[in-house]
């Protein structure tokens, strides 16, 4: 294994007479990680179904190892149904030890590919927001692909400078985790193109960016907010010394001791010019001390100025009812004499096959598509998102066409007209390559209209059944692709 010089002395330094074990492990297999979806299972039930051995992520609560030389979860109807996302091991940790409250108000600042934003949201469980955001627009669109898929909706999708946030969240968000652009010497063992990557963008040129995101986010996050920051390097001048700016910059904040692993190592605040000892209660993790790929994680606390219910202000014109988001000439529904919204009448026919509440007021209609907005919501004029809310789907003809992600977001026991197939059934397969399903079997000659198709009980998308033929609704993009 070849690398850089520069990074082998500075790994000498920070490692001492455990750099050879360090090396080492350069010969071991790499590990592969899966993490259960809360949002759709339980671990408990994920484990009585999962189709292959899985061993525990000890430090992760719903983290398990695979054997990725033998086992494909990519290729199993489970990964369509949302049941699980493929992350690496470390990986799994920032948005684990971030501590998510129901309603909180989330932001995940540079969230693609979606691996954390898919636990916060998970975390949630329906209630506040999670705001996810990712500069690149393209890695954006792969980033709501695997928020839709997990089945989180009440969400933002955007895609902007975190700078460009401030105004629009100024002391907005309860908690917020930035995943930090970085070197990325932590991923060195399992993925050898980082080292060429670390030669030609080192520490010195990711750390401006560093310093930037994390006081920019300070700026949205109310008082008594967290803010938990991480990256995938080695490097002090990303990790330690990045949060030693944030505390010289910003004297409101401090450091939080976060729930601990026998694996986890204490921060250096030997690496620093101040030499603050609260820096020990930051993390690092190292591939030779513990199963998972180099990470740094610092939980900081924004200092309280007042009562907890004056610190959480609210964001102007927010839903119910605001303007947000919505196009030149969007309908937004007609107001009953009561002041409530009235929906399109295909719109409310559709939504009383669901068994849950829905708040007319949080209908946002633009031209014929509709979403249903998260509570609190800032109106968002002049930011890219590419997704604001759950999009329920569109308003087609007199009649109401619902969307993948609407399917994802649904529980089976939440809809009227559901058609189960278990795994081992060959239609299932069908199903998620796009085809026409005939379905005599499961349904009576008289039945027609919108069926959630289900694997072993889990969504998977909509159909359209006529003459016990089922139409098939998957997301053309999303379907099955033989190998």
């Amino acid at each position: 294994m070849n690398l850089p010089s520069a990074f082998e002395e500075k790994m000498k330094y920070l490692l001492g007479t455990e750099y050879d074990d360090y090396l080492n492990c350069f010969d071991e297999p790499r590990h592969y990680g899966l993490r259960v979806n809360t949002a759709k299972i339980s671990v408990e039930d994920f484990l009585k179904i999962s189709p292959w051995p899985l061993k525990k992520v000890p430090w992760i609560h719903n983290g398990f190892y695979y054997d990725g030389e033998n086992c494909q979860p990519a290729k199993h109807p489970y990964y369509y149904a949302g049941l699980y996302y493929l992350q690496e091991p470390s990986a799994m940790t920032p948005a684990d030890r971030l501590p998510i409250e129901p309603g909180d108000r989330v932001l995940d600042v540079c969230a693609a590919p979606g691996g954390k934003a898919t636990e916060l949201g998970a975390r949630l469980n329906g209630t506040g927001v999670l705001a996810a955001n990712d500069l690149s627009n393209s890695r954006a669109k792969g980033l709501l692909k695997n928020i839709e898929l997990m089945g989180i909706g009440n969400v933002l999708v955007l895609s902007e400078e975190p700078g460009k946030l401030i105004p629009y969240f100024t002391e907005y968000f309860d908690k917020i985790l930035i995943d930090a652009p970085c070197s990325g010497e932590g991923m060195f063992r399992k993925d050898r193109k980082m080292i060429r990557a670390w030669e030609e963008h080192g520490p010195d040129y990711f750390s401006k960016i560093q310093r930037s995101i994390i006081t920019q986010a300070a700026q949205m996050l109310r008082p008594g907010g967290m803010i938990l920051y991480s990256t995938c390097t080695f490097s002090p001048e990303e990790n330690e010394q990045t949060i030693e700016y944030l505390l010289k910059q910003r004297p409101d904040f401090d450091i939080c001791e976060m729930e601990g692993y026998e694996g986890f190592s204490q921060g250096l605040p030997e690496m620093t010019d101040s030499g603050d000892e609260r820096l020990r209660h930051t993390v690092r993790i190292f591939p030779h001390r513990m199963k998972g790929e180099g990470h740094f994680l610092a939980l900081l606390r924004k200092k309280e100025t007042g009562s907890p219910e004056e610190e959480r202000v609210a964001a102007p014109s927010t839903y119910p009812g605001a303007g947000s988001c919505r196009k030149s000439g969007a309908q937004t529904g007609a107001r009953t004499g009561a002041g409530r919204k009235k929906l399109p009448e295909e719109l409310t026919s559709f939504l009383a096959d669901i068994n849950r509440q829905f708040d007319p007021d949080r209908m946002d209609i633009r031209g014929d598509k509709v979403y249903y907005m998260p509570e609190g919501m800032p109106a968002l004029n002049g930011i890219r998102f590419l997704r604001t809310g759950l999009f329920l789907g569109e308003l087609k003809k007199k009649r109401f066409e619902p969307s993948q992600a609407f399917a994802m977001n649904l529980k089976k026991e939440e809809y009227a007209r559901i058609i189960d197939l278990p795994v081992s059934d060959e239609r299932v397969i069908k199903y998620l390559k796009g085809e026409t399903l005939d379905v005599e079997d499961l349904v009576s000659a008289k039945e027609k209209g919108w069926y959630l198709v289900c694997v072993d009980g889990y969504p998977l998308g909509f159909g359209k059944l006529a003459g016990q033929v089922l139409k098939n609704k998957y997301l053309p993009g999303w379907r099955w692709q033989s190998v």
